[in-house]
């Protein structure tokens, strides 16, 4: 009776995996169709109206993102340097908080049980 059960179990297991999947798929499938009919319809649009096709695309260089993050260390290190609080309350300096005090250094001690 346990083996049974077991299959059974294991059979609704696996129509479900199988079912979520589908679920998943289609809705994928139905998202780009939806994508697609609006492309169609953008394009078919602008052609009846004498307007040029434009295609969608991200314009992004790739060089501009290492710019700006370029410029805002430097923009960083600049207000640290001139101990100057930087930009969003955000303070950078070469020194750790509470380091100003007196450095005490470690005394090194034996380990009780070592010989």
């Amino acid at each position: 009776m346990n083996d049974f059960l077991a299959g059974v179990i294991r059979w609704i297991v696996r129509l479900a995996v199988v079912a979520v999947g589908a679920v998943f798929f289609l809705c994928l499938l139905v998202a780009v169709a939806l994508l697609a009919a609006v492309w169609g319809v953008r394009s078919v649009w602008a052609r009846i109206t004498g307007q040029p096709v434009t295609p969608w695309a991200m314009r992004m260089d790739p060089r501009s993102g290492w710019s700006t993050v370029y410029r805002s260390t430097a923009r960083w290190s600049a207000a640290a340097s001139q101990g100057q609080p930087a930009e969003h309350g955000i303070r950078r300096s070469a020194e750790l908080p509470g380091a100003r005090g007196e450095v005490v250094d470690v005394q090194p001690r034996d380990l009780p049980g070592k010989v």
